[in-house]
């Protein structure tokens, strides 16, 4: 890792280096916070879990080859150098910052309730026209992942997308302080975290916290179609990019008229969506390989990042069109007699709406499995209800529900007027639902699986997918 010396990781970090002595030239080979993973040259950084306290593997690592290590307490026997800090954690993000300054490249970061890993995974296909990218690999977007994907980033990169996930006021402004954007992405701002931010107002105060710690003349790219975002005005001194389906903006917007927009859209069912992308004055015939209109905005978020890094609008297209969903979000995956629709990373009221879109495109029978969403605040039942009505609404033919909250997605079918939707409801037994499930279902069928990450529903898209 380029100038990852012992002295320059200790001035990075505010930390002392208390013992060992070693080439002052020789660079760390990795930053690592898991013992286990520990090969030659690495550095260990010691982190105090709920439970595990990394300090107690500090000999460990020394003799499976640590250059160094990072600690908030002397270790008794001291083995090689240590550099101690007050906090690891802080050490650990202090680092990274470091290392991005470092390696001097472009930094994408992309924040939002909704449809950040989506976006991201759309953005870097994009730039992957033009440039070596490195991207967050899964959702390492928090205050322990983002330096770890920061650490992770190959010397070859010509440009870091960095994903940037929050729940709670500050958060952002730590990340912020280390990624740094040169170019940042707002998704939307939805109806998630509510426990801890109260209100959509909270939220977006909390996502716009990074524009304090931007990279002088930084591209801000919003969502004009969101009727938050749509209301920010100039960041830094410079009127935000904002992206969106039609030119003309809402009614509540700030700004006249897009810059990047999709009209002309034509639906492909589960084959995706066509449209025409219009950008700088030029128009391009589109198309996105993944269904649902969601991915519309995640095909222009990536045009205005390409855009404000010098890609053709038809290099654009190309890389709108080769992106492909990962598992877990939107993942199409095809089974012969069935279609299942892995979805079940994570979910909250917009991404399931989004998910029962997806779904009601489908043909032959409809079937939701669903979920609890998690910390959606004093207003949970009341937004489980809605969803279920939703789902009535779009004529599912079935729902299968497990989870406390999910009763009330249950009863938002049951008490939709003339609905259609036939249900099964568990309680909160995941096992019992899934196991009618992969009984029930027939040829033809198009299952839906989605919930918040803390159900576990990993485990019935293994069971569909291994069905026999």
């Amino acid at each position: 890792m380029k100038q990852m010396t012992l002295q320059n990781m200790a001035q990075a970090c505010g930390g002392t280096v208390i013992a060992g002595a070693c080439d002052s030239k020789k660079e760390a080979a990795r930053i690592v916070i898991d013992s286990r993973e520990v090969t030659q040259g690495d550095v260990f950084v010691a982190i105090r879990g709920e439970r595990v306290d990394g300090h107690q593997f500090i000999p460990a690592v020394f003799q499976q080859g640590a250059f160094a290590v990072i600690c908030e307490q002397k270790p008794e026997d001291i083995i090689g150098p240590c550099i101690l800090v007050e906090s690891t954690r802080d050490a650990l993000r202090a680092l990274a910052a470091f290392y991005l300054d470092v390696l001097n490249i472009p930094v994408v970061g992309i924040t939002g309730s909704v449809g950040k890993t989506s976006t991201k995974e759309m953005i870097a296909r994009v730039l992957q026209q033009k440039y070596i990218v490195h991207k967050t690999a899964g959702n390492f977007n928090n205050e322990i992942g983002l330096p770890l994907t920061v650490f992770s980033t190959p010397e070859d990169a010509q440009v870091a997308v960095l994903e940037m996930g929050i729940s709670d006021f500050g958060e952002m402004t730590r990340l912020a302080k280390i990624a740094r954007p040169n170019i940042m992405v707002i998704t939307n701002i939805g109806i998630c975290h509510l426990e801890y931010l109260g209100t959509r107002d909270g939220i977006l105060k909390a996502k716009t916290e990074v524009f304090d710690y931007l990279k002088p003349d930084a591209t801000v790219v919003l969502n004009g179609d969101d009727d938050k975002l749509c209301t920010v005005k100039a960041v830094q001194g410079e009127a935000p990019v904002f992206y969106g389906i039609g030119e003309e903006a809402p009614g509540e917007a700030v700004y006249g008229k897009k810059a990047v927009y999709a009209d002309d859209i034509v639906s492909r069912g589960l084959r995706g969506i066509d449209f025409v992308l219009n950008q700088n004055g030029q128009s391009r015939n589109a198309h996105v390989a993944i269904p649902g209109e969601h991915n519309i905005y995640n095909a222009l978020a990536a045009a205005a990042v390409g855009d404000a890094l010098g890609l053709t609008l038809d290099e654009i297209v190309a890389g709108i069109a080769a992106a492909r969903t990962i598992g877990g979000r939107t993942n199409l995956i095809d089974m012969g007699d069935y279609l299942v629709i892995d979805d079940c990373y994570n979910a909250n009221p917009v991404s399931m709406r989004a998910a029962i879109d997806v779904l009601a495109q489908a043909d032959g029978r409809t079937i939701a499995v669903l979920g609890d969403m998690g910390e959606l605040g004093i207003d949970e039942k009341k937004l489980h209800y809605e969803v279920g009505a939703y789902l009535a609404e779009k004529h599912i033919d079935w729902l299968f529900a497990a989870g406390e909250l999910s009763r009330e997605l249950v009863r938002g079918v049951e008490e939709y007027p003339d609905f259609t939707t036939q249900f099964d409801y568990f309680g909160t037994d995941t096992d019992a639902l899934c196991n009618c499930v992969c009984d029930f279902i027939q040829p033809g069928d198009t299952i839906l699986v989605k919930a918040s990450h803390f159900c576990g529903y990993t485990r019935i898209v293994e069971k569909l997918t291994k069905k026999s």
